[in-house]
């Protein structure tokens, strides 16, 4: 019986140092490989930062137990992220940005909203690539609701011409909407009167072929005049006067 009791505590002794180690081995191990996906507003490396913060982050068991049962880090647009672990010491962030078509200025703030009108974020921060709309009118302001606007239609306007511009590669600053729903875009030194929204498609592919061949312009460009069936357009071009 002896014999027995000394036996049964040699083991559990065994087994507690077997597991005390093994705590001790993982409480070393570092995620030192990270890769980033689905990324745009940040750089693979600021993700990095942004998510493993601390040495204890980067371990592979806190950092499966953390993404698993704690809420996840709030990023400025960035909806939600992913940590996919590749191994002990190599994860995966996948990230999943918020959709942003354009921003308002509001209350000296740039008041960015997707393209459900639904504001995603509130910063002093001007993003590159986001274009101020301008033209609308709206009351007050609350994150995460719809931008109070008259006509709600008007993100649908406002998405597909983002998402054409996106497509002819057309950077514009500023996006101007008239009460009658006539845009007209501010492209550094360029002014480009776009008018209603029948056949942008062709308007800006004009524009494109214009940008190409002039990219200095400095005054406004009549586009509103665009007809598909004029196979050799001429548009109206007012140069910007000096000291105008």
């Amino acid at each position: 019986m002896r014999y027995r009791r000394r036996k049964k505590r040699f083991l559990a002794i065994g087994a507690a140092a077997a597991l005390l180690l093994i705590l001790v081995f993982l409480s070393l191990l570092q995620i030192r490989t990270v890769q980033v996906s689905g990324n745009a507003r940040y750089t693979a490396q600021e993700m990095e930062a942004l998510i493993f913060d601390t040495k204890l982050s980067r371990n592979p068991v806190y950092c499966y137990l953390s993404s698993r049962f704690r809420p996840h880090k709030t990023i400025p647009f960035v909806e939600d992220y992913q940590i996919v672990l590749r191994g002990l010491s190599e994860a995966e962030i996948i990230v999943y940005e918020k959709s942003v078509v354009g921003y308002v200025e509001y209350m000296n703030s740039m008041m960015y909203f997707d393209k459900d009108g639904i504001i995603v974020e509130s910063t002093g921060e001007q993003l590159p690539g986001i274009p101020q709309i301008t033209g609308l009118k709206f009351g007050h302001i609350v994150l995460h609701r719809p931008l109070p606007v008259e006509d709600a239609g008007i993100f649908g306007e406002i998405l597909n011409l983002t998402q054409m511009l996106s497509v002819e590669e057309i950077a514009a600053e500023q996006i101007h909407f008239s009460p009658q729903g006539e845009a007209t875009l501010y492209i550094g030194t360029l002014t480009v009167e776009l008018g209603d929204n029948r056949s942008m498609n062709g308007k800006l592919s004009e524009l494109k072929d214009i940008l190409r061949d002039y990219p200095s312009l400095e005054g406004t460009l009549y586009l509103d005049t665009y007809d598909e069936a004029n196979s050799n357009p001429l548009y109206r071009f007012e140069r910007e006067e000096e000291g105008g």
